[in-house]
């Protein structure tokens, strides 16, 4: 497995290789912004997921040592430096980039754009289930633990808001540890944390540094945190217990789909004069042309997926035909 990793770090990615990465990159970023939206759920399907885990394990005392003397060609190779800036150029740019237009569809377009997501997340459904390849009772277990916990995850009602710096940094160590998991939304888990708006607005109004960056350094030093520590207890799971752990992710993205269902109502409270969405209440779509908009979105979504798994897969063979 060591050997596996040292040649995967160290191989040459072609220019279209990056490209296709830093595609995938935005997708991830762009489905973290999304609440119930989960950017491993992205990397799963996208047939990156792996890698990104143990290129984040390799981030170490050695590695460290290593930049501090000076030897950053070692250090890029050992971190697999060519794969993480790419995934992470896209990451970041969608991020920055897509934020607001994100905001603006979900505020004005929730139910087409929650449908697109969830045909999107149903899609992936299938392909983390086509990883597994011999299902029995522990995998069944699992799977039935993952839809429990995710729904469980649902009926916690809320924090309030809170700008202090210490606790943005938590957010971002827990946000980003859920973030890397297929099927649980980091955006939600902010939304739960009660910052999800405060982190949104700070990253969608950065060119305003006065008020933006006391809101993102915190947030940005949690998540570089939550996603080194919690990668290396991911990489070692997936290691000895894959076909338990796929089947957990499975369950999870299963229980996410409540959290992006399209037809729901939204429960507000009111908390230091602004109001926070605390619950929602889920009801059966009317068969208007709204509706059929609706699966026509779910249908984008879907077929989206097909093609990200199956460009992928493509890439998957040519570069192990190289």
């Amino acid at each position: 497995m060591a050997s596996n990793r040292e040649n995967t770090a160290a191989k040459a990615i072609s220019l279209k290789g990056k490209i296709g990465l830093i595609i995938r990159g935005m997708a991830i970023g762009a489905a973290n912004v999304i609440p119930g939206v989960s950017g491993g759920t992205i990397a799963l399907i996208t047939g990156i997921y792996p890698e990104i885990i143990d290129s984040l394990k390799s981030f170490g005392w050695k590695t460290i040592k290593l930049l501090l003397k000076g030897q950053l060609s070692r250090f890029f190779s050992k971190i697999n430096g060519s794969f993480i800036t790419s995934v992470g150029i896209g990451v970041l740019a969608s991020i920055f980039t897509l934020a607001k237009a994100l905001n603006h569809l979900l505020t004005n377009h929730l139910t087409l754009t929650m449908s697109f997501f969830f045909g999107l997340i149903l899609a992936s459904v299938y392909l983390v289930h086509k990883q597994i390849n011999k299902w029995n009772w522990i995998c069944t277990l699992a799977a039935i633990a993952g839809i429990g916990l995710a729904s469980t995850i649902l009926l916690i009602e809320p924090l309030q808001e809170n700008p202090n710096p210490i606790y943005i940094f938590l957010c971002g160590v827990i946000a980003m540890s859920s973030m890397i998991l297929p099927g649980i939304s980091g955006s939600f888990i902010l939304i739960l944390m009660g910052n999800y708006a405060l982190v949104l607005g700070a990253v969608s109004d950065i060119r305003n540094l006065n008020s933006s960056l006391p809101i993102v350094l915190p947030f940005v030093g949690g998540c570089a945190i939550g996603l080194l520590g919690f990668s290396r207890i991911l990489a070692i799971v997936l290691e000895k217990f894959k076909a338990t752990t796929m089947a957990l992710l499975t369950g999870f993205i299963i229980g996410s789909l409540a959290v992006i269902w399209p037809w729901k109502v939204e429960i507000k409270k009111a908390f230091n004069g602004k109001e926070k969405v605390t619950g929602y209440e889920w009801h059966l779509p009317l068969p208007d042309e709204m509706f059929l908009l609706a699966i026509l979105m779910m249908l984008a979504g879907a077929g989206l997926v097909l093609i990200l798994e199956k460009i992928a897969s493509n890439t998957t063979k040519e570069e192990n035909s190289h």
